[in-house]
């Protein structure tokens, strides 16, 4: 592909029926001038991750084919799974890659709420550098109280939505729409099916920390009138427990900035904290693709002769040291952005 490149990664709320998750990949490949780069479909989060990249125009019109099936196809009143939702169709982010600014990725998340909000009758928020107010700058915080409190979200002055009706519609939810720096979903499984245990080495990483409590166990608010937090290890780092299967809880992450903190940090910092607890990792798990930068950084912490490996040779590194193909074996070829891109 040659000229402006622009990444999106629509999540939508499927993981478990192959026909809907494969309507969904034909909707965006049948597109001219969009390659469809993976689908990452998980059960038990009951979610599939779409990753697309492509000319800002053939992106916006990728991602209204394949919101236009999901909205047809998932009904989110016989929906549940691990992961935090809004709607059928939970977030789509616009990323640029070349040739293209962040302001660009703004105003395509913008077109697209304008024809989908008109077209589908949904509410959407935007969110990122989108975001109109700060309050909505943080997925999570538009995601709080997921899809089964929105009908009573939806009726709070300060949740009216940037676009589309204010109704409650239960078969598809709410949608986040934005415009952000590229992201890596990125999982630590643990040998232990306690998701508590999960949940608490992800609050001592995250950026956001913990809440404050007093000695007997209560909120401490702040003179501001919020709820004071115990700042985590890591910057640009989201991080919540979450179970992989019944018996294999988790450390699922959003790294928002693989330069400020890297794969091989988290993972190093969890198997630390994991070990405190006598827990051990188990593998490591990459939802979508990576950027290369990102798995030679990690690659140069792994491998023992860092001076004399090829750039293949560190990502492999990179991949062994992360435990990415202990689950399912891992090619590299599809998973990583700039090679999955030349090789269409």
């Amino acid at each position: 592909m040659t000229g402006p490149l622009v990444e999106c990664v629509p999540n939508f709320s499927e993981g478990r029926d192959a026909k809907v998750i494969s309507a969904i990949g034909d909707a965006v490949s049948g597109v001219s001038g969009v390659t469809l780069l993976d689908i990452d479909s998980g059960e038990d989060f009951h979610r599939s991750v779409v990753t697309m990249v492509g000319t800002p125009e053939a992106v916006l019109e990728a991602a209204l084919a394949s919101t236009s099936v999901a909205l047809e196809s998932i009904d989110m009143r016989q929906h549940s799974g691990e992961h935090a939702r809004i709607g059928a169709v939970d977030v789509v982010p616009f990323i640029p890659i070349r040739d293209v600014t962040m302001q660009d990725c703004v105003r395509l998340a913008e077109a697209f709420d304008e024809i989908a909000a008109e077209r589908f009758g949904i509410p959407i928020y935007l969110y990122a550098e989108a975001a109109r107010t700060p309050s909505r700058q943080r997925l999570p915080d538009i995601r709080r109280g997921e899809y089964e409190g929105l009908e009573q979200k939806l009726t709070d002055p300060e949740w009216v939505p940037d676009f589309g009706p204010t109704e409650f519609n239960p078969r598809s939810g709410a949608t986040a729409t934005g415009a952000r720096s590229l992201l890596i979903a990125y999982n630590v499984n643990l040998d232990t099916d306690d998701k508590a245990a999960a949940n608490r080495i992800a609050g001592i990483l995250r950026t956001s920390g913990v809440l404050r409590r007093d000695e007997v166990g209560e909120k401490i608010i702040g003179s501001d009138g919020r709820p004071e937090r115990v700042p985590g290890r890591f910057d640009a780092l989201q991080a919540a427990g979450w179970m992989f299967d019944d018996s294999t809880a988790q450390v699922s992450m959003n790294l928002l900035d693989h330069g400020t903190t890297g794969l091989h940090t988290v993972t190093e910092a969890i198997r630390e904290e994991a070990e405190k607890v006598g827990l051990s990792i188990t593998s490591g798990e990459l939802v979508g693709l990576a950027p290369l930068d990102a798995l030679l950084s990690a690659g140069r912490f792994y491998h023992a002769e860092v001076d004399s490996a090829s750039e293949a040779d560190l990502v492999q590194a990179a991949v062994s040291g992360l435990g990415l193909d202990i689950l399912e074996p891992f090619d590299t070829g599809a998973r990583v952005i700039e090679w999955a891109a030349e090789g269409a």
